[in-house]
């Protein structure tokens, strides 16, 4: 730990100059004692660091001495700099942030505040819920991973009450904003959303890594089993022009869109996990989408059609169609 405060006080001591003890312990936010301490440390491990007494004085570089960020270009101290944002950063990295920033040469240190401000990450969703509640787990597990420690992961599935396993932490996945937790378990490797975690506790043992492991290539492999999941049904279908660019919002890549037909409507297909859940998908557009095979997707189209019935107008509605 003063390892890194003697390294911050060098690099504060490099951005204003010359610095007050008093200065330098607001900034370190500690004592006063403490930071003079530390000013006097670097002085006698050989950093030309010399103190001035009087008005005016303080403690300075010898001839402006400098340490140096070396290998670093403009385009990629902007890249680096364009990642953070005063609402995405942690503590930490914004601490570390700040180091860079002053060991920057001049020319850039500009441009690495200005990167810093040209981007805001928002941490809720449009129904104003939070979507970083899982950040606390998501520090634990990354340390898990770097450290390779095996954990005893709470975790909830759809539908499922949390239970307790243990995993061995491989790496961790982001996609579409969306965390993931790639684990080896007794059956193999799996991924865990991180919104479904509900405690991280490390067992202390070492993690057993599959041989020749890579995480970019686990992953491909795994999400690739769970996309051609939601492929596993096909239904044709015509949709009305007023539809179909709502159809496209709620099911993106899953829509095919064909030609138009002599009605003025379009031909598309749609696929889905399963004919169940994709007529459940295509129910609420109501009769904008028209499905028009396989006979499967009908039925349920059907079925949920005579419950909406029987619960609206007042009909005998059949079995939910869930059951």
């Amino acid at each position: 730990m003063r390892a890194d405060r003697l390294v911050a006080t060098l690099l504060f001591l490099q951005e204003r100059g010359r610095v007050t003890v008093p200065e330098v312990a607001a900034e370190l936010e500690v004592s006063e004692r403490t930071a003079r301490r530390d000013l006097e440390a670097l002085a006698a491990s050989g950093i030309p660091v010399y103190s001035q007494r009087g008005r005016g004085g303080g403690w300075s570089l010898v001839g402006g001495a400098r340490t140096n960020l070396t290998g670093l270009t403009a385009d990629e101290i902007r890249a680096l700099f364009l990642v953070t944002s005063p609402l995405s950063a942690t503590p930490e990295l914004r601490t570390t942030l700040r180091k860079l920033v002053r060991a920057l040469p001049p020319t850039l240190r500009a441009q690495a505040h200005a990167a810093t401000r040209a981007g805001v990450v928002d941490a809720t969703d449009w129904s104003r819920n939070a979507v970083t509640a899982d950040a606390a787990h998501r520090t634990a597990l990354q340390g898990a991973v770097v450290d390779g420690i095996r954990v005893r992961l709470g975790y909830a599935g759809v539908g499922k009450p949390a239970g307790e396993r243990t995993v061995d932490p491989l790496g961790l996945v982001a996609k579409a904003g969306v965390d993931y937790l790639v684990a080896g378990t007794e059956k193999g490797l799996r991924t865990f959303r991180l919104s479904r975690v509900t405690s991280v506790e490390p067992t202390g043992e070492p993690v057993v890594r599959p041989p020749d492991f890579d995480l970019t290539t686990a992953w491909r492999a795994l999400s690739g089993a769970f996309q051609d999941g939601m492929h596993a049904v096909s239904a044709r279908a015509r949709v009305h022009p007023d539809t179909l660019a709502l159809l496209q919002r709620f099911l993106g890549g899953r829509v095919r869109v064909g030609g138009p037909l002599p009605d003025g409507w379009t031909e598309v297909w749609v696929d889905g996990p399963a004919a169940k859940a994709l007529a459940g998908h295509l129910a609420g557009l109501g009769a904008g989408v028209e499905v028009l095979e396989p006979p499967e997707v009908r039925q349920w189209l059907a079925r949920i059609g005579a419950e909406l019935t029987g619960m609206y107008a007042g009909e005998e509605p059949p079995a939910p169609y869930g059951r």
